[in-house]
């Protein structure tokens, strides 16, 4: 008598879950298509890469892009979008500036930039959850409205390296073992958001209001207030951001910020969080902002057009939504097709 062999824990077909789950995810395809750009990329121009500034501004450049996508992937998973991102990246990075211009010490500067940044997206949460109105129109006006502020105030001014504190510039291009120091910082946010989203009570509620409002509510989920605090979150990381970008930069004007709330969004695409809420991870969001940024560097080095680089950022923007449509059609297929085996 023969028994057939029990699979083991944790496989199945002969693979091991984990690594089945690896294959099929959207981080692993990100991650091959940023290394073939990579690899293309240096064939044509070595010093996109093995240059002690191109290694440099690789990791360096997708910093701050990574902190917004990351404020926006978050809010897009409560089925919501912050269109404003891009305005308040410029007025936190000329409110750090010129703070700092005026003899504010850093570390302070950098407390009260957060917390601007913080209140700006309370402002977002606060109409959005409190007024049931649909976040496309309230960002969409908040873009503009902290927009005005931000030129009404700066004018033609304009923040130069010799108004900054030269520690705090030094911060911006320098790092320890050839990893840029806001690199660093970026990699932090994204594993904490990233633990906080997988394995903390919030984060989880933040998925189930996202995937269905109408079931959270019933469930007796405080969706308003996770709205609200999704908002704040996406606020004190673009207001961190702005530090970021100071520091990387040494300069600011009114129109810093212009156009990344297009690249947040189309980063969080890209990296998997589908664009109707409910899923995706922040390290898909993290991944998205890098290739993006990566891109739109491959395309400078061998020279293509920059109104080239935003039709690639478009095309990615869609092939996404195409693709995330397709993967829900055919999960839609295949539970149907078991509950009718069933």
């Amino acid at each position: 008598m023969t028994t057939a062999n029990s699979p083991a824990p944790g496989t199945r077909s002969g693979a091991p879950i984990w690594l089945r789950n690896l294959v099929r995810s959207r981080e692993l395809s990100i991650l091959i298509v940023l290394v073939l750009i990579v690899v293309v990329t240096t064939s044509m121009k070595h010093t996109f890469l093995f240059s002690h500034d191109g290694w440099r501004e690789f990791l360096r450049t997708p910093s701050v892009l990574i902190l917004i996508a990351v404020g926006e992937g978050i809010v897009i998973i409560t089925r919501n979008i912050d269109l404003s991102v891009g305005s308040v990246l410029g007025l936190t990075a000329f409110f750090a500036g010129y703070m700092m211009s005026r003899g504010v010490p850093v570390a302070v500067v950098i407390v009260l930039t957060v917390v601007l940044g913080a209140v700006m997206g309370a402002v977002n949460g606060a109409l959005v959850a409190l007024f049931n109105v649909p976040s496309l129109i309230i960002t969409l006006g908040t873009l503009y409205a902290f927009r005005g502020i931000d030129v009404l105030w700066v004018g033609s001014n304009l923040i130069t390296p010799s108004q900054l504190p030269q520690g705090f510039q030094d911060f911006g291009v320098q790092g320890v073992f050839t990893i840029p120091f806001i690199m660093i910082v970026a990699v932090i946010v994204v594993l904490i958001a990233g633990w906080l989203m997988r394995n903390r009570r919030t984060g989880r509620e933040f998925y189930a209001v996202g995937s269905n409002p109408e079931a959270a509510v019933l469930y007796g989920l405080k969706s308003r207030r996770l709205v609200f605090t999704a908002f704040v979150i996406s606020g004190t990381l673009t207001g961190l951001a702005g530090v970021v970008y100071l520091s990387a930069y040494a300069s600011a004007d009114s129109q810093v910020g212009n156009g990344y709330e297009l690249q947040a969004v189309a980063a969080a695409v890209v990296g998997g969080v589908a664009i109707v809420g409910g899923s995706g991870t922040i390290w898909g969001v993290a991944l998205g902002a890098f290739l993006l940024e990566t891109i739109s560097s491959a395309l400078n080095t061998i020279g293509i057009p920059s109104l080239w680089q935003e039709a690639v950022t478009g095309i990615f923007i869609v092939g996404a939504i195409a693709l995330d449509r397709a993967l829900f059609i055919a999960r839609y297929r295949r539970t149907r097709s078991l509950r009718r085996a069933l």
